[in-house]
């Protein structure tokens, strides 16, 4: 297990738009009326609050110690020795434009919120283990 994160290291966090909720709300009054047409339809509520949960809750924190990948149900801490590099753009259907670290054992983990324009960021709080896209 990793340790904890030291509070006064730069740290970046990568997460979903906070509006996208305002997109949950009103599904949630588009859904009312269908909500109470049969006994089991009110389950229709759970879509939003779903929405909402996966808002509130997916994220990537990066320090210059490790990257923390937070997804809806699991938190994963991995450190920078770990990481052997970054597989960007298209990987499959729903992650066009996303990031994932390449793990030293071969396996692949996403970055939620993290895109390809988040890079130069990226490699700022890294603490020099990624290259600046950008720079020169």
């Amino acid at each position: 297990m990793a340790p904890p994160p030291d509070p006064t290291s730069p740290r970046a966090v990568f997460q979903i738009p906070r509006l996208t909720v305002l997109v949950a709300v009103t599904l949630t009054i588009c859904v009312t009326p269908v909500a109470f047409a049969a006994p089991w339809l009110w389950l229709s509520y759970l879509i939003p609050l779903g929405i909402i949960a996966w808002v509130l809750r997916v994220r990537t924190t990066v320090d210059t110690e490790a990257v923390t990948v937070r997804g809806l149900l699991r938190t994963r801490r991995v450190l920078w020795q770990q990481i052997s590099s970054l597989r960007l753009g298209r990987s499959g259907l729903r992650d066009r434009t996303g990031v994932r670290a390449v793990l030293t054992d071969g396996g692949e983990l996403p970055l939620p919120a993290v895109h390809v324009r988040d890079l130069p960021q990226l490699a700022a709080v890294s603490g020099g283990r990624l290259p600046d896209p950008a720079g020169e």
